[in-house]
């Protein structure tokens, strides 16, 4: 009995505190949308006031013009009509704003007309002639405009009011009317003298001005007010989320509404008061909780486990950083895809579109690695908010995202879904208070047209991704076949390379640096070579790309700078230039490790030249700066190679003192036809010696290229019109005995 009692009790306890918050929660509430309603009235009275004053103030603003000797002499006692179309059509347009206006006689007739400044036969006036008629009738009930009314002075025609100085006073009237289909205000000043008040002898004539009020102007008046989205709208209904007053003539004809969205304090109100109310609820779910504690925390349990479970499910899919799909699950949802796709559940093909961010290590090592994952985690975001929400979107991780995406066609959707990705990472990143402009490259393959397998997809995205790596910065490739064979040949040439390097395959030559002058010999470039076994000579151009893709440029490099100065140590008076990589550069122990080669190989670093591209000054970080000063504290000579194909900019030629620059061989092939590669040629020169900088001219063919650079001022060149690149021993045999050798070193 005890314990139904108690239940009961409880079981009442709990129905009052029940109806107790319902209670609470109506009032509130309702309290709410009272002083939202509130709100909505006291912005109805100023937009009313604001109305009412609108028509007054635009005739404020007109007075200046009309209350004028000039005006009353050749708009009213005479017909000047060129001194109207200035004063009172152009002049009003110009400064007032005003759309239209008319010069009327006070029985309402018109005498002239101007739209947008410029006369006009009618302007539109028969629309509103009978507003303006009876706006001068009701003119003579208005407080007059110019001071206090003192007395009415006989006219011929009329009584006049006057200032008690004498001065006439403007007749007015405005009101707001419906002027095709556009609401507008309507206004009708007198012309009345400002000096010479003997010039109103009778009812002087008016000016009437139409100023429509659905555009700079209801801007203006929402501005004013602070009253967001003021609009206007034709009578009807309106919607439930606006608040409005009506627009109405002076003569009581409702023409519309003013709207606008209103300001309602009620969320303010139950945000602030919140904390209150979640307390209360609070207290009361603890009431009710109290008395079902054992099974609640056993169900609290039950849930615990099966969320544990589902998170470590989600963990196992998902990528931590990004949020995204990983690569497991990404190949899951590959795979059921495609079979649909090949059974014939669903129709057209599944797109594999492979995403790379272009220069994320470049990111990483200048910026910091935290800047870098905040940069996945922002690509990541706007490919999920900007894709169709059906196309499934992974992570495989560092700068590595993957698309599957759904469509009826082949080829074409593959190049509208690579636009779009392109075209979607072009906007900046702003990431810890930098703005990161980056893009990325795509490849893109489709099943089951190309493959029903879905790790041969996958791979063959990759391929078309590096194939669009290969062509440069933000864009896109499809996968063709001829694609498979390219990057068989890559990555067997990588791995050749590999080999090559520990096999004696590689080699070194020498192409000698003139003197344009004296013919001498001033140094040589080092030139690296390939001889392949079963493939002959292979170009630079062809395997050093491989290299820097495949990681092994540090390694080159390395094995260059090594072979160069072990043979160039012994020669006498002359430069060796060597090529430096981006990479090898961006290296954190570059330095070190130069530093060892020349204490190693007891090569003399005032002899070296190390020639750098513009591409490794684009970030200008201050890491390849203090590299390349470094090399010039060690007294090692730094030139700029290729200058003026790439991204030339005087800002990195002024952030470093070069040694010397490097004309590209494409400026000088063509200079004795092109006149405007000589030129370039000659600007390129006297720049280089405005920065105390030696000029080298590259690819100098025949004797009319050398006189030309010469007579621009080239004072060193290269090219087949000397030697080509020669062997160490071919390249020693031309220089110098050693004390000749003395007096090169010591001219240059």
């Amino acid at each position: 009995m005890r314990s139904l009692r108690t239940g009961w009790i409880a079981l009442a306890t709990f129905l009052a505190l029940l109806a107790l918050s319902a209670l609470l929660v109506t009032a509130f509430t309702r309290s709410t949308h009272i002083a939202d309603e509130l709100a909505r009235e006291d912005e109805r009275v100023l937009v009313a006031r604001y109305l009412d004053q609108l028509g007054s103030s635009i005739v404020a603003a007109q007075k200046v013009q009309l209350t004028w000797d000039d005006a009353m002499r050749h708009a009213v006692l005479k017909d000047d009509e060129a001194w109207a179309d200035h004063f009172l059509g152009d002049f009003v347009w110009n400064n007032l704003e005003i759309d239209a206006s008319f010069l009327v006689r006070p029985d309402g007739s018109l005498i002239h007309g101007w739209a947008n400044g410029r006369p006009t036969e009618d302007a539109g006036y028969q629309e509103v002639r009978w507003h303006v008629e009876d706006l001068i009738a009701k003119a003579w009930h208005n407080v007059p405009l110019g001071g206090h009314q003192a007395r009415m002075v006989h006219l011929a025609d009329v009584d006049w009011p006057t200032a008690e100085s004498g001065q006439p006073l403007n007749r007015w009237a405005a009101t707001a009317v419906l002027r095709r289909d556009r609401p507008a205000f309507l206004t009708v000043v007198s012309i009345v003298p400002d000096n010479d008040y003997s010039l109103l002898k009778r009812e002087p004539n008016y000016v009437a001005t139409v100023r429509y009020l659905d555009g700079s102007l209801v801007r203006k008046m929402g501005d004013d007010l602070v009253l967001p989205d003021m609009g206007f709208r034709p009578n009807g209904a309106l919607p439930a989320n606006l608040n409005a007053v009506p627009l109405t003539t002076v003569f009581g004809d409702r023409i519309g509404w003013i709207t606008w969205k209103p300001k309602e304090p009620g969320p303010k109100i139950v945000q602030r008061t919140a904390p209150v109310l979640a307390a209360f609820i609070l207290f009361f779910l603890a009431v009710v909780a109290g008395g079902a504690a054992i099974m609640r925390r056993m169900r609290l349990t039950a849930n615990e486990l099966k969320a544990s479970e589902a998170q470590a499910q989600h963990n196992s899919l998902h990528d931590a950083m990004s949020g995204l799909p990983n690569r497991v699950y990404y190949m899951q949802r590959l795979r059921t895809l495609l079979q649909e796709f090949s059974g014939g559940s669903a129709s057209g093909n599944l797109f594999v579109a492979y995403i790379d961010i272009d220069g994320f290590k470049l990111v990483n090592d200048t910026m910091g690695h935290h800047v870098g994952d905040e940069l996945v985690r922002h690509v990541a975001y706007r490919l999920r908010e900007a894709l169709p929400q059906g196309d499934f979107i992974a992570r495989f991780g560092g700068d590595e995202f993957v698309v599957l995406h759904c469509s009826d066609d082949g080829a074409a959707a593959a190049d509208r879904l690579g636009s779009e990705i392109i075209t979607l990472m072009r906007k900046p990143f702003v990431i810890s208070g930098n703005t990161l402009e980056v893009s990325v490259s795509c490849g893109i393959s489709w099943g089951p047209e190309q493959s029903e397998d879905p790790g041969e997809l996958l791979r063959r995205a990759d391929i078309a991704l590096y194939r669009a790596k290969q062509r440069g910065r933000g864009r896109y490739r499809r996968f063709t076949p001829d694609m498979d064979a390219s990057v068989k040949l890559r990555r067997e040439m990588e791995m050749e390379l590999r080999l090559a390097i520990t096999r004696g395959e590689l080699s070194i030559a020498y192409q000698p640096v003139v003197d344009t002058g004296s013919g001498e010999i001033r140094g040589f470039e080092a030139l690296l070579r390939w001889n392949h076994p079963e493939r002959g000579e292979i170009r630079p151009d062809l395997f050093v790309p491989v290299a820097e893709q495949g990681g092994l440029m540090i390694a080159l490099g390395t094995w260059v700078l090594r072979h160069v100065f072990t043979e160039c140590r012994t020669w006498p008076g002359c430069d060796i230039s060597v090529n430096l990589s981006p990479l090898q550069i961006m290296a954190g122990d570059f330095i070190p490790m130069l530093g060892a080669l020349l204490q190693e190989t007891g090569m003399d670093p005032h002899r070296l030249v190390f020639e750098v591209t513009e591409g490794v000054m684009l970030d200008r970080s201050a890491h390849v700066i203090s590299v390349l000063r470094e090399l010039n504290r060690m007294g090692i000579r730094v030139a700029l190679d290729d200058f003026g194909i790439g991204y030339s900019s005087l800002s990195y030629l002024r952030s470093f003192q070069f040694d010397r620059i490097k004309i590209d061989r494409s400026f000088v092939q063509n200079i004795e036809r092109d006149r405007d590669a000589h030129a370039i040629l000659c600007a390129i020169v006297a720049l280089g010696k405005t920065l105390r900088m030696k000029v080298v001219a590259e690819g100098v063919e025949t004797e009319v290229q050398r006189l030309l650079v010469q007579a621009a001022g080239c004072e060193l060149v290269q090219g087949f019109l000397f030697w080509r690149g020669l062997p160490a021993q071919e390249a020693r045999a031309l220089l110098p005995s050693p004390e000749a050798a003395a007096r090169l070193c010591k001219a240059s």
